[in-house]
């Protein structure tokens, strides 16, 4: 009996050793078996087209004729001398009697600003090319405001009565064109809004908000008068004047949604 014990051991224990190897996966096992790919996730996609956004472009014209009610006119006065002082003095005396001819004639002292005083010497040669002598130049120019057209003719001739022998030009104007310039506004949009409904009538759509405005202004003075040197001689009656018409004029380019 005593035998027998002792050769059953090692037999027991080399049957749990090799049991235990066969359960147990090693470290090696484990890396080399591949890895389960991830399920891929289902991806929904959007068949319908996006909206595409229609619009109609127009431009419209407002336009509004104003009568001017305001006059801007360059007047000086040009002398010449072979002495410069002498010249100088002149032309001061002139300039003088011109401003208060201006002031007599209802100008106000802020509607009358000097633009313009020179002096140069202008070198005079004759026939052969050779120099004969020097002249002296004086010009002394006003910017003058005049905002009773009803007097304008005789305000002109009373500056050449004075010694005013250079006007530089009359120039016509509205002395506020932000009421014109508002009710040329609506027009062009009135404008540009009917011609929109004519096009989506022949379309076979119908308009819609407004996605886009732009705007242009201008308007159309009426000419210069005068720039030219006058001789003393036209002081002989009222210069007449016609101040015309002016036009502001506005182009606006819209654009519509359409449906």
């Amino acid at each position: 009996m005593r035998t027998f014990r002792i050769a059953l051991l090692p037999l027991l224990a080399l049957s749990l050793l090799l049991s235990a190897c066969g359960t147990a996966p090693t470290a090696g096992m484990f890396a080399a078996l591949p890895q389960q790919a991830a399920t891929p996730e289902l991806i929904s996609a959007n068949t319908t087209p996006p909206a595409v956004n229609r619009t109609i472009s127009v431009s419209g014209t407002g336009k509004v004729t104003l009568t001017p009610n305001i006059a801007y006119i360059s007047i000086g006065v040009h002398t010449e001398h072979k002495d410069a002082k002498n010249a100088v003095d002149t032309n001061n005396t002139q300039s003088n009697a011109l401003i208060s001819a201006l002031k007599k004639s209802s100008v106000d002292a802020k509607d009358i600003r000097t633009t313009n005083f020179s002096i140069y010497p202008r070198q005079n040669y004759n026939e052969n090319g050779e120099l004969t002598g020097i002249t002296y130049v004086v010009d002394n120019t006003v910017y003058v405001t005049v905002r009773n057209l009803d007097n304008i003719g005789a305000l002109l001739n009373a500056t050449v009565e004075a010694g005013a022998n250079n006007v530089g030009g009359i120039q016509f104007d509205v002395s506020d064109r932000n009421a014109a310039y508002q009710e040329a506004l609506k027009a062009a949009m009135a404008d540009a809004r009917a011609q929109a409904d004519v096009l989506a009538g022949a379309a076979g759509v119908t308009v819609g908000e407004v996605q886009q405005i732009n705007a242009s202004v201008g308007y159309n003075p009426p000419p210069i008068y005068g720039g030219a040197r006058m001789d003393m001689a036209l002081a002989a009656e009222s210069v007449p004047v016609s101040p015309g018409q002016m036009e502001v004029a506005v182009t606006v380019s819209v654009v519509y949604g359409i449906h």
